[in-house]
């Protein structure tokens, strides 16, 4: 990265106003941290970041400002007014935000913590109401209950959705990926949208060969695609015809992308299409037109964070009357694709000797994880902190394994499980946590700790806790 002069950095981090440095490629080289407090959750800035990648509507003032022009203000959605300032031949240029839409600041603020800490209380919350539901299933198998039962987990699982939703569109969600079949991957969603989209629409695939590979994570890979349908089959009300498309691009000359080559995929339908009016507003956090539907208006938001968190960029075209393309181009992978997981084997849940020490400082929590533990079949010894179990550990209490929250006031999940490997150093642990695995500052498996995310199901803590007594070369295997 070839920096501007020191003094434009010292220039920028002194601005009172958000600012961002640029270099001639175009890139971040510093951001203010008003700049940063200023997006909040709807860009994150960083050095190396290609600022017309962040910033697609003002791709052409970025490249006028490198080339020494004075560009007119950009207005861009979510972010608000952005001015480009060129700073002279061989210095790059100064990016300036003047100004934010009305009350987005605050959207976004909230936004942000609900990723953070509020999600992570969610995500405790719902686990609390799927162990409870889990733990009457078991009790009471009452065919009168079971009808209700399945609504309350239902509740909690789209509850748990709306979470990842919202860790997506802040690129905090952990990505497992792997390298796909573009076509193949496609092919395997299409079985299963006619019951999606209705009988009245028409699905085309018109997929290109040969095939690319694509790197990204499956799960979230499904999402993206599955919202982009979802959409078109609302815009269509049900009735028209959709097509998805692949292909390839070559990108030579772009602020927006670096150059390489690109797997494309388009997802059209002829509905009505937007309107030029909302155009502009549809990747914002909460924009929705379908409020009264139920909308929350973080689909095309968490879409967009999940392919600028794979490194491609989304985009769109509507006309009114002549339906809407999202096309999305993501990096090409040139290896080839990943053999399949195998199936998961079965786990046998057995009985070790000795309780298992349960700390988590959310009382209900507590109450209904150890709850389903024990209709498991485990004695369970139960602690609200990590000092309560650090103490029952020197008294002498020798469980057959540790799970324990992370986040607790305190001492932390992860300075109990070290305390307690130096008491007792072939102990399993089972690290439980509301926020991601990579969000917790540790390298779980070296240290030999097995992590669960939050929220839980009954059925998957009881998979959680038998598995953690496995030998670790065992349950890699089971793992891969």
């Amino acid at each position: 990265m070839t920096r501007p002069p020191p003094t434009a950095e010292a220039l920028v981090t002194a601005l009172p106003q958000p600012a961002a440095l640029l270099d001639l490629a175009g890139r971040v080289v510093l951001a203010n941290a008003t700049m940063r407090s200023a997006l909040g959750g709807a860009v994150l800035i960083r050095p190396g970041e290609v600022a017309a990648r962040l910033f697609p509507a003002a791709e052409g003032a970025i490249r006028a400002a490198l080339a020494g022009q004075s560009p007119a203000p950009v207005e861009v959605a979510a972010v608000g007014l952005l001015r480009l300032v060129p700073l002279g031949a061989g210095s790059g240029a100064l990016l300036l935000l003047e100004g934010m839409a009305p009350g987005l600041g605050a959207r976004l603020e909230i936004l942000g913590r609900l990723a953070g800490g509020i999600a992570h209380d969610f995500n405790n919350l719902l686990s609390v109401i799927l162990g409870a539901a889990g733990s009457l299933r078991h009790v009471a198998p009452v065919a009168a209950a079971a009808t209700e039962l399945e609504a309350i987990e239902a509740a909690a699982e789209r509850g748990s959705a709306l979470v990842r939703q919202l860790l997506a569109f802040a690129r905090q969600q952990v990505m497992a990926p792997r390298v796909l079949d573009l076509n193949d991957s496609i092919r395997a969603l299409a079985v299963m949208l006619p019951r999606l989209l209705g009988a009245r629409i028409e699905l085309v695939l018109d997929l290109e060969e040969p095939s690319r590979r694509i790197r990204v994570d499956p799960s979230q890979w499904d999402q993206v695609l599955l919202n982009l349908m979802v959409n078109a089959r609302d815009a269509m009300k049900g009735e028209g015809r959709l097509r998805i498309a692949t292909g390839r691009r070559l990108v030579l000359d772009s602020l927006a992308l670096p150059a390489g080559r690109y797997a494309m995929v388009e997802v059209t339908d002829n509905g009505p299409g937007i309107a030029p009016e909302l155009l502009p507003h549809i990747f914002e956090p909460f924009f929705t037109t379908k409020l009264a539907q139920g909308g929350t208006g973080l689909g095309l938001a968490t879409v967009q964070g999940i392919i600028g968190q794979l490194g491609g960029q989304l985009e769109v075209e509507s006309q009114p009357g002549q339906g809407t393309t999202f096309r999305i181009l993501l990096p090409r992978h040139e290896g080839p694709a990943d053999a399949p997981p195998p199936p998961p084997r079965p786990i046998p849940v057995a009985v070790p000797v000795g309780p298992v020490l349960l700390v988590d400082d959310e009382p209900s929590l507590l109450r209904v994880a150890a709850l389903c533990l024990q209709q498991a079949g485990f004695e369970v010894v139960q602690a609200l902190d990590g000092e309560e179990a650090l103490e029952q550990l020197e008294a002498g209490l020798k469980p057959c394994l540790i799970a324990t929250d992370v986040a607790m006031p305190g001492m932390d999940g992860l300075t109990l499980a070290r305390t307690a490997r130096r008491l007792l150093p072939d102990v399993p642990v089972l690290l439980l946590s509301g926020y991601s695995a990579a969000v917790v500052d540790s390298d779980l498996a070296q240290e030999g700790f097995r992590f669960l995310a939050k929220p839980y199901t009954p059925d998957t803590l009881k998979l959680a806790v038998a598995g953690a007594f496995l030998p670790l070369a065992t349950r890699r295997d089971m793992e891969h």
